[in-house]
């Protein structure tokens, strides 16, 4: 009896081992360092090749098998699963790799240090020096790295240069530092600095420089992602920051900083600041010229010793007064000030205010916060308010008018004078107090109003006078003289 005549066994699938031996072989280039792409670009870039690559070689089994007589050999369950993990995680990584991840991370104020799980980071110094035209300003452009500007001993301009660079290896380390070197021009009046941190491409360059130049050079700073430090200069400054800190001191000239989250600090400036954008903390000392504060400010704000006008323009506080000879500190909820000069205006809502040693006319109009008022020297008063408590103190022997108004609360006074009448919810107070003089008017809904007596402000003491020669003795008068005197 014959045996039976065996199937021929079909061959296994070669999609399999292909697909390994390219992937090997890419992954051995890179190791060696030949080539420098990343895996997961490439992934994101030539992964339907994969699907092309398996579509062939089925195709090609599929004709050897019927040449031999045999069953072609499906897909199966498994292959359909991982052609759809393929098509699924493809479209992802092409989805990602084109997001400008720079910008997110600039948005989210990550560093690149912060995160430096693969590769290294090479550190590079170098030197820029040359002549500096006379009257010339200086613009600086850094991506990436801070900025120090200081005053040079001569002529010229010298920049200290330190760079961090992230790598594989030091080779390509020496590769993307040799592509991002910084850059000096001159064209016409304008000397450029470009730190070049984007010569490189992609790659992590972080470029700190500290700039030595004339004194009295105007300058302009264009920085992202990196702090600025300018002191001693007599030239105007024009700064344009992103997730950075920015400080500038003993500034002769003014002051024009233009922010994207960033924090600033200024002292001692001849000249006005404005600051517009979006902020984090601001720190103001000793500006005699004015102050323009417009923009949004996300943390605090703080003033101090500012000799002229001060204007604050945000989504929620608009406000301006003529001087500030002691302090103002502002954040989300509270606005503290002393020492401030009229006229005063102030239109803000969701904050307690309180104004200590204030001279001249006073407007304010709060909701959903106290206001309290301490008045120095009387002008003209206007204040509203609504769900929240008003209290305001006047000196003791000043002379003014009231007509105060409280619908749902009440109206409490110490100066005796006053009428208060009260009819259904609402609560009025009318008068005037010693000789009258400027007119106190006062809103509230909802809240109480008190009307409180400070203590007399005494005058200032006048300055000593300079010392007086001794007079010469009179001469001695008769003996009967003297005693009717006495």
């Amino acid at each position: 009896m014959s045996s039976p005549a065996m199937t021929p066994r079909r061959p296994r699938s070669l999609a399999g081992p292909v697909v390994l031996i390219i992937m090997g072989v890419f992954l051995l280039l890179r190791t060696m360092g030949v080539l420098h792409w990343s895996l997961w670009h490439v992934f994101a870039r030539f992964w339907p090749l994969l699907l092309i690559l398996w579509g062939v070689i089925k195709l090609i089994e599929y004709q050897q098998a019927k040449q031999e007589g045999l069953r072609p050999r499906g897909i199966g369950a498994g292959g359909v699963f991982l052609i759809i993990c393929l098509i699924v995680f493809g479209l992802a990584a092409t989805e990602t790799s084109r997001v400008n991840w720079g910008a997110l991370r600039d948005e989210i104020n990550i560093d690149d240090e912060d995160f430096q799980f693969f590769g290294n980071t090479y550190n590079f110094e170098d030197e820029l020096t040359q002549a500096f035209p006379p009257g010339a300003n200086l613009k600086v452009v850094d991506d990436h790295g801070a900025v120090n500007v200081s005053v040079a001993e001569d002529n010229q301009i010298k920049v200290v240069i330190r760079k961090r660079v992230g790598a594989d290896d030091q080779q390509t380390a020496d590769k993307y530092n040799a592509q991002t070197k910084p850059k000096l021009t001159v064209t016409g009046n304008t000397v450029t600095l470009d730190a070049n941190t984007d010569g490189a491409g992609q790659h992590s360059i972080a470029t700190d420089m500290d700039v030595f130049l004339p004194r009295k050079a105007a300058v302009s700073i264009t920085s992202r992602r990196g702090d600025v430090n300018v002191n001693e200069r007599d030239g105007n400054l024009d700064i344009s920051n992103r997730k950075g800190q920015v400080a500038i001191e003993d500034i002769n000239g003014n002051a024009a900083l233009n922010l994207e989250g960033s924090s600033a600090r200024a002292e001692r400036v001849s000249g006005n600041v404005s600051i517009e954008g979006r902020a984090k903390d601001v720190d103001l000392k000793e500006v005699k010229g004015a102050v323009h504060l417009n923009g949004e400010f996300m943390e605090s704000v703080r003033l101090s010793e500012i000799a002229k006008g001060v204007t604050f323009k945000s989504a929620r506080t608009d406000m301006e007064f003529s001087r500030l000879d002691g302090e103002l500190d502002l954040d989300s909820g509270d606005l503290r000030a002393s020492s401030l000069n009229g006229p005063v205006r102030l239109l803000t809502r969701a904050k307690d205010v309180h104004l200590d040693q204030v001279s001249g006319d006073v407007r304010v109009e709060d909701e959903n916060g106290t206001v309290e008022l301490q008045l120095r020297s009387l002008g003209n008063v206007q204040i509203q308010n609504r769900r929240g408590d008003v209290q305001i103190t006047l000196p003791a022997k000043a002379g003014f008018q009231v007509d105060a108004r409280s619908r749902g609360g009440d109206i409490e006074s110490d100066f005796g004078e006053l009428k208060i009448d009260k009819a259904n919810d609402q609560v009025i107070a009318t008068g005037t107090v010693a000789s009258g003089g400027p007119r106190l008017v006062i809103t509230n809904e909802h809240g109480t109003i008190e009307i409180r007596k400070g203590a007399a402000v005494a005058a200032a003491p006048p300055a000593p006078a300079p010392p007086k020669a001794p007079k010469a003795l009179p001469a001695p008068k008769a003996k009967a003289v003297e005693e009717t005197e006495n």
